[in-house]
C-alpha cells in the first residue's frame, strides 16, 4: 500500500543512500521515463512495512532509490517464500498480469519512486525503445527466477548459501566488504532453509577461512575462489 510521499521530481534523480550498488548499473528504468518525459513519485517505508500484496492490482511500477525490499510469497502452513531482494536501481512490480503474484515488503528504511504501469504501457505502445527496454528489464526478472529455481530444486543447503554469497559480494560489496540489509531468517526463506542451517553454513565458511565477520550483518569474503568452487 501507498504511505505517505515525499515528494515528485523527474525519474533521473540520483540514486543515493547507506544501501548502494557496490557498482554502477545501467538504469533501464530511469532511460524509459526520461526519454518519454514520465514523472516518477517517491513515497518512503519503515522497516518491515508492506509496499503492496499479493494479489493486489498492479497500478505501479517501482524502483528502489534507497534501502531493500523483499518480494515473497505466504505458502499455506505459515512458511514464506522470499522470491527476490530488491536494491538500489532494481525495478520491482513487473507484472504480465493485473494483479501483483507477490507482496513486497521494506526490509529497512527503504525510499521508492514509482511510475503508473497505464503510462509505461502506453508509452510502449507507441515507442520501440520504451517497449525494448521494458522487455529487458521483464527477461532479467525472468533469468533470475530460472536461476532461483535451480537453486532452490538441485543445489544443497552449501551451495545455496555459497550462491546467495557470490550474488551479494556482485551486487553489494564495497571495498571487499558487504554490508547485508536482511538478516538470517530472510535469507534462510530466500534459499529455502531454516535459520539454524544458515547459521551453520556460515559458521562452517568461517571456520574454513572463507569469510570474515565485521559486525552481525557485515561480511568479508576472504577466499571468493573457494566460494565460486563451492558454488559449482
Amino acid at each position: 500500500m501507498l504511505t505517505q510521499t515525499l515528494n515528485t521530481q523527474a525519474i533521473n534523480t540520483q540514486i543515493v543512500g547507506k544501501i548502494a550498488p557496490a557498482h554502477p548499473v545501467a538504469d533501464q528504468f530511469g532511460a524509459i521515463t526520461g526519454h518519454v518525459g514520465l514523472v516518477a513519485t517517491e513515497f518512503s517505508y519503515r522497516k518491515d512495512e508492506e509496499i503492496y500484496g499479493e494479489d493486489e492490482p498492479a497500478e505501479y511500477v517501482y524502483q528502489v532509490v534507497t534501502g531493500a525490499v523483499s518480494s515473497y510469497k505466504l505458502l499455506s502452513d505459515g512458511r514464506r517464500q522470499i522470491g527476490a531482494f530488491h536494491l538500489p536501481g532494481d525495478v520491482f512490480g513487473l507484472e504480465s498480469g493485473p494483479a501483483h503474484r507477490l507482496a513486497a515488503e521494506a526490509i529497512i528504511d527503504t525510499t521508492v519512486r514509482l511510475v503508473k504501469r497505464a503510462s509505461l504501457e502506453k508509452a510502449a505502445a507507441t515507442d520501440v525503445q520504451v517497449a525494448r527496454k521494458l522487455w529487458a528489464m521483464t527477461a532479467g526478472e525472468l533469468r533470475h527466477a530460472e536461476d532461483h529455481m535451480l537453486l532452490l530444486g538441485r543445489k544443497t543447503a552449501m551451495e545455496r548459501v555459497a550462491t546467495f554469497l557470490l550474488e551479494m559480494d556482485r551486487r553489494l560489496a564495497v571495498a571487499g566488504m558487504m554490508a547485508l540489509p536482511m538478516c538470517r531468517r530472510d535469507i534462510g526463506d530466500y534459499l529455502g532453509l531454516t535459520l539454524e542451517t544458515v547459521s551453520r553454513a556460515l559458521s562452517q565458511l568461517h571456520a574454513q577461512g572463507i569469510l570474515g565477520f565485521s559486525g552481525a550483518r557485515q561480511i568479508v569474503l576472504r577466499n571468493r575462489q573457494r566460494l565460486q568452487h563451492l558454488d559449482a
